[in-house]
């Protein structure tokens, strides 16, 4: 049995143990449910950082940039292409483009750009065409590419 006494009426411990009744002041009912309050609003506020850290990592900086180092192989053993046409699309501003050309190792270098998703396109007479789309999240980053021969040849 729970029995409130008014804030100013002292309690007394002698009889909680005699007659096993319990005596609460309302100031500690008061104490506990801020006590409660105060953890529930720090549970609530923790939770959207909580489920933002497990979401795929993006960038740390909207302005961190990357160079890339694209290496484009192709055929059975795995041979450098050289001069294929590279071209590097960004999504978020489709008015910007980058056009490279591999060298004699099959390697093409950018210069710097943004991090995030890039679309990288690959043109060579004889191969076919290559168009996929990649995520740059590190300060230098080597993409590995390998192009096939067309199925049929078309007339």
């Amino acid at each position: 049995m729970i029995r409130v006494v008014e804030p100013k009426k002292a309690v007394d411990i002698t009889a909680f143990f005699r007659h096993e009744k319990v005596t609460i002041f309302m100031r500690s009912h008061r104490h506990l449910a801020l006590a409660l309050l105060l953890g529930l609003t720090i549970a609530v506020m923790a939770s959207p950082f909580a489920a933002q850290s497990e979401k795929s990592p993006a960038p740390a900086d909207k302005h961190a940039t990357s160079r890339l180092r694209i290496e484009v192989t192709g055929g059975d053993q795995n041979k450098p292409i050289s001069d294929a046409s590279v071209y590097v699309r960004f999504p978020k501003d489709k008015k910007v483009e980058l056009d490279l050309k591999t060298n004699q190792e099959g390697v093409a270098r950018s210069p710097a750009i943004p991090q995030g998703r890039v679309l990288i396109q690959i043109v060579v007479p004889g191969w076919k065409t290559y168009g996929e789309y990649h995520n740059v999240t590190e300060a230098e980053q080597t993409i590995q590419i390998h192009l096939v021969k067309p199925p049929i040849r078309w007339y």
